[in-house]
């Protein structure tokens, strides 16, 4: 396996399997940079708008946001035995972890369209032009909550599909790519997975648990 390359730039797959971890290493640093901004913005917001933010984070709904954290908590444990099968050979075995965390992922994101739906319908949704109707304290600061809420939900789903994506690239160019290429991109999407379930789990308690009691 050490000697078999998919590119002609590369005269082993060591190398080749090096330079595929630097290149998704900058990617995600890249990546995080652009969460760890909007991060930011809400808890400058949250310092200054504690109480409103509270408030309106009790209005979401903490059954399915625990139920999508337990869906990718899920989902990282298939991918990391994706990544031990083909450490070992055991293509199948790899092939169905894969496609586990792939139906894993659109799970989240299905359970993600019903709580969007639940907000929509009431009033919870500050985007697209949708009516506001939070009937609760500081309704202004209440709807900056949301469209934050929604921006970094939404933003973190675009990943998730990304990611999805990637596994479905990956499994439809199998029979194409020799031993080697296929470890290494599952261990390319395998960084990029465990990379978006951890920012959820950064997400999930500052917008589903603040101040909660």
């Amino acid at each position: 396996m050490s000697g078999q390359t998919q590119s002609i730039a590369f005269d082993n797959a060591s190398r080749e399997s090096a330079a595929d971890t630097l290149a998704m290493w900058v990617f995600i640093g890249s990546e995080a940079m652009l969460f760890g901004a909007i991060f930011l913005v809400f808890l400058i917001a949250h310092m200054n708008y504690g109480a409103a933010f509270a408030a309106a984070s009790k209005h979401l709904s903490l059954q399915l946001g625990t139920l999508n954290t337990a869906i990718l908590i899920t989902s990282s444990f298939t991918i990391a035995l994706a990544h031990m099968y083909s450490a070992g050979g055991r293509w199948r075995a790899a092939i169905w972890s894969l496609a586990a965390t792939s139906l894993l992922g659109l799970g989240f994101l299905a359970v993600k369209a019903v709580e969007y739906s639940k907000e929509f319908s009431e009033g919870l949704a500050p985007v697209l032009g949708a009516p506001f109707s939070y009937t609760g304290p500081d309704p202004v600061h209440a709807e900056f909550f949301f469209g934050l809420y929604f921006a970094m939900t939404f933003l973190h789903a675009l990943h998730l599909i990304a990611g999805i994506l990637a596994i479905a690239g990956v499994l439809a160019l199998w029979s194409h790519a020799n031993p080697a290429g296929r470890a290494r991109r599952i261990q390319a999407v395998g960084l990029y997975w465990h990379f978006v379930d951890i920012v959820w789990v950064f997400l999930f308690p500052i917008l589903y648990l603040i101040n909660r009691g």
